[in-house]
């Protein structure tokens, strides 16, 4: 089984781009080099891997990147950081609850 990388790239402007990859050294090689004109990376060099995780089943890591890819800035730190411990909180919506009034 071929191993897969996501990864999180810090951008010169402290944005963060994140990816998959079955070979992160080759990938950021290619990111830093400016491979593509129309990457996010491209203009935002240079880079820094700032995570990553390797996955076994390749299904799992493309999953994996589609769900960080939709998180918060501050959910994405605390991957970063590894202080998965306030994912959970941080995944709770900050939003006021709704209020019930019927229409009775």
């Amino acid at each position: 089984m071929k191993t897969m990388y996501v990864y999180i790239l810090e951008c010169s402007d402290k944005s963060y781009y994140i990816g998959v990859t079955n070979n992160l050294e080759k990938r950021f090689k290619e990111h830093e080099n400016g491979i593509n004109r129309n990457c996010y990376t491209y203009t935002r060099r240079p880079l820094k891997i700032v995570f990553y995780e390797m996955f076994n089943n390749p299904n799992s890591a493309i999953i994996f990147e589609k769900k960080i890819k939709g998180w918060s800035r501050k959910k994405e730190e605390a991957l970063i950081k590894r202080e998965f411990h306030l994912l959970p909180e941080l995944s709770k919506s900050k939003s006021s609850p709704r209020s019930s009034t019927s229409s009775d």
